[in-house]
Parts: C-alpha cells; sequence; structure tokens
C-alpha cells in the first residue's frame, strides 16, 4: 500500500493554514500544483472592502521544525534565486511552525535584492521570529505585502528601483532626481517636502547620506542667476575658488550645475521650513 510521507502532511497543513488565514479575511488565493517545485505554492489577490485588486503576490509555504533557526526561521533559496529576485510578481516565504501552530513570513524578493546590491545574494531567506501572521496581524502584513507591490508600478517602480539601489526608502510625496556622471557614477538628488536641506546619495561614497543645502554648494565665480549659492561662504571665496564643493564633497562642474538644477527644482519643497 502506497503511503503518504510525513514530510508532504506537514506541507499540506502548512499551505492550508495559510490558505485557509487569507481567505477567512476575505483574500483571493490560489494554490499551485505541487507536482513540479517552481518555488511558489501560493498565487494570493488582496482584496479591500470585498473588492479584489490588482495586487498580487506568490508565497512559498514551508511547514515544519526543520526551518527552526535560532534568529526564527529559514529557507533555502536554492534555484529560485533569479526568479525570486527579479520576476514580475514578488515572492514572500511562510513558515508554519507545528508546535506553536503558527505562521511567521519574510519579503524574500527584498531580501534577494538587498543582497544582489551588496554584491551577494542570500542562500536563505531569514524569516524571523517576531514576524508572526495571524489574524491580528495580518492586516499588516497585507498593508506592507501591497505597498511592496505598488513599488512595481510607474513611477514608485523607478523610486523602488533607486531605493533599492542606494539602500533607503522613498516616499511617494519625495522629490528624487537621478544622474550619471561620466565615470559612470551614479548620483541621486532626495527632497522631503518641508525638510530644510536635501539628501545628496552618491555610489562613489557608498551611497551614504549627506544633507545638503543651497547656501553650502560652492559654484567657481559666484553664485548663479535664481537661486543664492554659497550662502555659506565669505564672498572672497566664492568668486575665487577653482573648483565646486558642496558639504565638504569636491565635484566637478557637470555635477554640480546638475545639483544646482536639481535646488532649483525643489526649492518650492523647502520653503515651509523656510528656505528658498
Amino acid at each position: 500500500m502506497t503511503t503518504i510521507p510525513s514530510g508532504r502532511r506537514m506541507e499540506q497543513a502548512a499551505v492550508n493554514a495559510m490558505r485557509t488565514l487569507l481567505q477567512r479575511h476575505d483574500h483571493v488565493v490560489e494554490e499551485i500544483s505541487g507536482q513540479n517545485d517552481y518555488g511558489e505554492d501560493l498565487f494570493v489577490t488582496f482584496a479591500e472592502a470585498g473588492r479584489v485588486t490588482n495586487d498580487v503576490i506568490k508565497v512559498q509555504v514551508k511547514g515544519g521544525a526543520s526551518w527552526r533557526r535560532s534568529y526564527g526561521y529559514a529557507v533555502q533559496v536554492r534555484q529560485h534565486s533569479e526568479t525570486w529576485a527579479n520576476g514580475n510578481v514578488p515572492v514572500f516565504c511562510v513558515v508554519f511552525d507545528p508546535d506553536t501552530e503558527q505562521l511567521y513570513w519574510a519579503n524574500a524578493t527584498e531580501q534577494l535584492r538587498l543582497g544582489g546590491r551588496r554584491g551577494c545574494r542570500p542562500r536563505t531567506i531569514k524569516v524571523p521570529a517576531t514576524a508572526v501572521l495571524d489574524d491580528t496581524t495580518v492586516a499588516s502584513f497585507v498593508d506592507k505585502a501591497r505597498a511592496y507591490v505598488g513599488g512595481y508600478r510607474g513611477r514608485n517602480a523607478v523610486l523602488a528601483h533607486l531605493g533599492e539601489m542606494a539602500g533607503v526608502t522613498f516616499s511617494r510625496s519625495d522629490h528624487v532626481l537621478h544622474w550619471v556622471n561620466e565615470f559612470d557614477e551614479q548620483l541621486i538628488f532626495w527632497q522631503r517636502p518641508g525638510e530644510v536641506h536635501a539628501t545628496l546619495l552618491h555610489s562613489d561614497l557608498d551611497w551614504n547620506p549627506v544633507p545638503i543645502t543651497p547656501s553650502g554648494l560652492l559654484l567657481p565665480g559666484g553664485s548663479l542667476p535664481g537661486l543664492e549659492f554659497g550662502g555659506d561662504y565669505p564672498e572672497e571665496l566664492r568668486r575665487l575658488t577653482p573648483i565646486p564643493i558642496i558639504s565638504g564633497i569636491i565635484l566637478n562642474m557637470p555635477e554640480a550645475l546638475w545639483l544646482a538644477s536639481c535646488f532649483s527644482a525643489t526649492a518650492w519643497a523647502r520653503r515651509g521650513a523656510g528656505v528658498g
């Protein structure tokens, strides 16, 4: 007589627990055939106020005590690294612990992309023990998952890509400008509305955020028309300086002019903070 492996029973129990939880909160769950190991078990389409949305994720579900680690749980990436990191639909990993009878989750796509930006994609997806997924936390999980899915569309996709590259998170209201200099170094100008300063993110500076203001931009020959640059420096230095500088960072002239245009385009965002 053919017997069903205990591991299969546990995996199916995990899938059932995840599907039941999401369906209880009116989300649409479609199970993917387990005959082939493509690295995903469920398609999830989120709903809001009884209506189906356009936000979809894929879920890899694991069950059993073998996935436990000191920090929580881990799911092996194996051959799925490329599809989980660069697919059109983000992938989340969920682990079901039979002892606690709890589900735990992690954003696999986010972890892989972050690792790729740092030059080393992880071999396992870390699932924190604090990332419990149940009736009390499912709304928070859905909000975070939908926000991440939203980063795949339109301007949000650009902001998500730049944010992952620089290791920061931009909000939709932020003014973000991107430029590549002649040495293939990438610069990001980041202005939050109402802040007195902007932030410069530069690939050659390991993306370390540098606060910058128009008055801190020193241009050779003085100021440009329209905005008063270099106000933090004595007039004599502004007239005689041979090189452009901002916040102690040496620039070339194209970089300085690009930053000047960025400041000009975002002056409105700093006016509420008393800076023109």
